[in-house]
């Protein structure tokens, strides 16, 4: 029992919210807005609704627009340029979890000389101090995946070497996070699923990781209880609020699971995968890993295993004790049935099976922060052997 705890986060939740923004005091005169080069925020008038707040404060601000679903190094370089010569003094992260981490990212460069990489511990990265400090974070998300709004993880690929690395400190907590349910309502059927279970597993990651507190535990079994109940409902029936605004929560629950837990080696295999094959989402990729991956750990952890099958509403007294920590598994198969994406496959997107030593050498020489995280220290033979049954 002995912890820190430090989330300073301000989060305006619930649908209707983003029209509160116009009461708060924003940080700073002129935001670079940061949104992905897709349509969407566009098209439903998200960004518009935003400008229109800003230009009643008198807040200038400019637009970044260029972002990808699996953000990059040099998207992040270009945007702290932008924002150093247009003098921005805040960003504002406008879209899912690639543009509200690609605005903290931004935020660090548009303080710190160099390049983003000499940040980054890991893989190549030389893990030098942010020591400028950050421009000032307002997080908009428009999607229930990343929880990214209420913790201050960045996740970002390097797209010379495929590295894909998190990174994040104190300072790139968002000041202010919008979650509006409202503006989740547009999301497509698939990727609310991919984004549904992304959420989904930084709760279970977190329960499980040896770093666990009481306060993250408390966060995780709200967030799975939660998704185990609505994302189905969402996946059939995507405007339906009630629905998406319990995953919305359950999303921003295991945002704050990470900043008091953390993820473990599972997403550090998966960023592998997606490094290298960047039109892999990544939800679509954790749910892929997903069944070999707590397989693996259900003997390794049984009480928490069993705790998040009862929490997904299965009744594990009944089953024979040696049968219920691998309860998780089948409810997490069931669930995926429900969303009805039980059968990715890693071949679709690219993958070879051949190919997979080098993605579990590589997932570790990247993140292997997380695989300390674990409550079982894989070996190399077992991370490989875990993403081979995944192919199959």
């Amino acid at each position: 029992m002995n912890f820190n705890y430090y989330i300073p986060t301000k989060i305006l939740f619930g649908p209707g919210k983003l029209n509160e923004l116009q009461k708060e005091v924003l940080p700073g005169k002129k935001a670079l807005i940061v949104t992905t080069a897709g349509k969407s925020v566009k098209r439903y008038g998200y960004l518009s609704r935003v400008e229109k707040i800003l230009d009643n404060k008198g807040i200038k601000h400019v637009l970044f627009d260029k972002i990808l679903p699996n953000p990059i190094k040099g998207h992040v370089m270009e945007g702290a340029e932008l924002a150093k010569k247009e003098n921005c003094d805040f960003v504002i992260g406008l879209g899912g979890g690639s543009s509200i981490d690609s605005a903290k990212s931004i935020a660090v460069m548009a303080k710190n000389n160099g390049d983003y990489w000499d940040y980054i511990s890991g893989g190549s990265g030389k893990g030098k101090p942010a020591i400028n400090g950050v421009l000032p974070i307002v997080a908009i998300t428009t999607t229930a995946g990343t929880g990214t709004e209420a913790d201050p993880w960045t996740v970002i690929t390097k797209e010379d070497t495929n590295e894909k690395i998190g990174f994040g400190n104190e300072h790139t907590f968002p000041m202010i996070s919008v979650v509006d349910p409202e503006l989740m309502i547009s999301v497509p059927k698939e990727l609310t699923a991919y984004q549904g279970f992304d959420a989904l597993f930084h709760a279970t990651e977190g329960f499980i990781a040896n770093i666990a507190t009481p306060i993250s535990d408390s966060y995780a079994l709200k967030s799975i209880e939660l998704i185990a109940k609505y994302l189905p409902i969402c996946v059939k029936d995507g405007n339906n609020i009630e629905a998406r605004t319990n995953v919305a929560l359950a999303n921003t629950l295991s945002g704050l699971v990470e900043s008091t837990s953390s993820c473990t080696s599972e997403h550090s295999m998966e960023h592998a995968l997606s490094a290298n094959h960047p039109e892999l989402p990544h939800g679509a990729g954790l749910i892929m890993l997903s069944e070999a991956y707590y397989t693996f750990f259900a003997d390794k952890v049984p009480d928490k295993f069993i705790t998040m099958a009862k929490t997904m509403g299965v009744d594990v007294d009944s089953l024979k004790e040696e049968q219920r920590p691998m309860a998780f598994v089948k409810a997490l198969i069931k669930l995926q049935e429900d969303c009805d994406v039980q059968d990715l496959k890693m071949s679709s997107y690219g993958i070879k099976e051949e190919d997979i030593p080098g993605l579990a050498q590589k997932a570790y020489e990247t993140m292997s922060g997380l695989f300390a995280i674990d409550p079982y220290k894989l070996s190399m033979e077992e991370t490989i052997d875990i993403m081979h049954k995944a192919y199959k």
